[in-house]
């Protein structure tokens, strides 16, 4: 089978979709990621996730292939057997790792050589290596290395990062040998409207099965952020996905659905469980505060997940104050679980033709939770 790409319905440029992957997975869109850099999502198994619903998760070949290995991974029968995963599979090439060990490593025209954050052995990627990697991994849709600079950032430092990242993209679609598997661009240019342009056009140039806007959330404001979004959709092609890469809060995703992007991921649900942070129809909840403790509530009243439905604030309060592993477990599944259902209720939204009534009740409720 072959990757797919169909709209079924608009509202604005809002867009509900459905992708169907090489593997026949089908997967609906607009769309949320949870993140499994290492194979698995943190504190949730394969099942618990398959159960909220999701139907595509995030892992990462940077570090798939530092631990286990790549290699081992393949002799298991590929990542989605490996974890017992048989949905939809997305794995980031390992460039916002390589950005992120800004210390331990050395871009050059022909890949990045780095120290392993685990044990400082070195190591070398380029894009022929990476292709490699996600290959063996088996993943659905993959990503090639690119460049990806710290904001802000000079003219000239943005220009040598996309051209980098373009001339990687060619040599990955070149490496690339699975026609099971779809290969994504990754547009760079910082802020710069006409540089995100001069990086799309290049890539579009290429030929990719779908676009993602890479090198956001690394230092800009959330403003800059939505503005280079609405201006990228404006030019992407309509008829393939469009990902927002790493940006997670919901506030930002109801913005980036409006202007016309398809697919995000983010590890802020299951990062904020572990900090104690819930995802409440009535706001952000620290679950940690002296307050919950005798308070014998659901944590989200308007929440029909498994905790919300058999569990207490002061429950999940004690957890956490205790150290208990079951707590990061249950604060983990509540917030899948809302980020889950926000985005299947934007897609019902963009079906039925009310968007942008969605978005204004909801855009509502999240000014009146900034105040």
């Amino acid at each position: 089978m072959t990757f797919e790409f169909k709209i079924e319905a608009k509202s604005g440029n809002a867009r509900a979709g459905v992708i169907r992957t090489g593997r026949g997975n089908e997967i609906e869109t607009p769309a949320f990621m949870p993140v499994g850099t290492q194979g698995t999502v943190k504190a949730m198994s394969s099942e618990e996730l398959k159960e909220i619903g999701y139907q595509l998760i995030l892992g990462n070949a940077y570090h798939l292939y530092l631990r286990p290995g790549h290699e081992l991974i393949k002799k298991s029968g590929g990542l989605h057997k490996f974890m017992n995963w048989d949905r939809g599979l997305l794995t980031d090439s390992g460039g916002f790792q390589v950005y992120s060990l800004a210390m331990l490593r050395k871009i050059t025209e022909e890949g990045v050589e780095f120290q392993s954050h685990l044990d400082g052995s070195r190591h070398f990627f380029s894009p022929e290596k990476v292709m490699e990697i996600q290959e063996s991994l088996g993943s659905d849709i993959i990503m090639p290395l690119d460049d990806c600079p710290a904001l802000p950032a000079e003219p000239n430092r943005l220009l040598e990062s996309i051209e980098r990242t373009i001339n990687w993209a060619r040599r990955s679609k070149q490496a690339k040998t699975r026609e099971d598997q779809a290969l994504f661009g990754i547009v760079q240019g910082g802020t710069d409207f006409e540089l995100r342009r001069k990086s799309f056009d290049g890539l579009y140039g290429i030929g990719f099965s779908g676009y993602a806007l890479g090198g956001l959330a690394v230092g800009e404001e959330p403003k800059q952020r939505a503005e280079v979004v609405a201006a990228m959709t404006e030019i992407m092609p309509q008829d393939q996905p469009r990902y927002l890469m790493g940006v997670g809060p919901l506030s930002e995703c109801l913005e980036a659905v409006r202007a016309g992007i398809d697919l995000f991921d983010c590890v802020l649900p299951t990062r904020n469980a572990r900090n104690g942070q819930l995802f409440t129809s009535l706001g952000k909840l620290n679950i940690k505060r002296a307050e919950f403790a005798d308070d014998h509530t659901a944590p989200d009243p308007e929440c029909g997940c498994q905790v919300c439905r058999n569990y207490s604030r002061a429950y999940l309060r004690h957890l956490y104050v205790s150290d208990e592993i079951l707590g990061v477990r249950l604060n983990s599944w509540h917030n899948l679980y809302y980020y889950n259902e926000f985005f299947k209720r934007m897609r019902t939204a963009i079906v039925e033709g009310n968007f942008e009534g969605f978005y204004r009740k909801e855009r509502s409720r999240f000014s009146a939770w900034e105040e």
